[in-house]
């Protein structure tokens, strides 16, 4: 077994990123003067909602990704994985702001979760042909 160096680089990046989601909901929090829940503000609770969803999907997403790659999974099948889960979950926020049945809901809400859901398979996948 390797050091899974690509996703060690992207789960840094994904640290990152969900340290500023997080700002964004306190940064919501502060301005709708609300200190538990979303206090019935609907763009605070989308902000939840883009955090949460964060914190649901990319850890069992990174951890599929880092047994691929640390199993010996090739670098460009990891790589590709890793990029289309960080272009996904940049654009799921912004649809989650997007007025619903717009086109932006649709473009990055959806396609963000639709990719997120497309990395887990792959990887899941890759990894049980890897293991059986």
């Amino acid at each position: 077994m390797t050091y899974p160096a690509l996703t060690a680089f992207y789960a840094a990046l994904f640290a990152l990123l969900y340290v500023g989601l997080s700002a964004w909901v306190v940064a919501g929090r502060l301005s709708a003067d609300v200190l538990h829940g979303d206090g019935g503000n609907a763009d605070l609770e989308k902000r939840i909602r883009a955090q949460g969803n964060f914190g649901e999907y990319v850890p069992l997403a990174l951890l599929l990704v880092g047994l691929l790659e640390a199993g010996g999974g090739g670098p460009t099948l990891v790589r590709g994985l890793l990029i289309v889960l960080l272009v996904a979950r940049v654009l799921h926020p912004f649809g989650m702001l997007a007025p619903k049945n717009a086109p932006r809901q649709f473009a990055c809400r959806g396609g963000g979760i639709l990719a997120t859901f497309a990395v887990l398979v792959v990887a899941a996948v890759a990894l049980l042909l890897r293991v059986g």
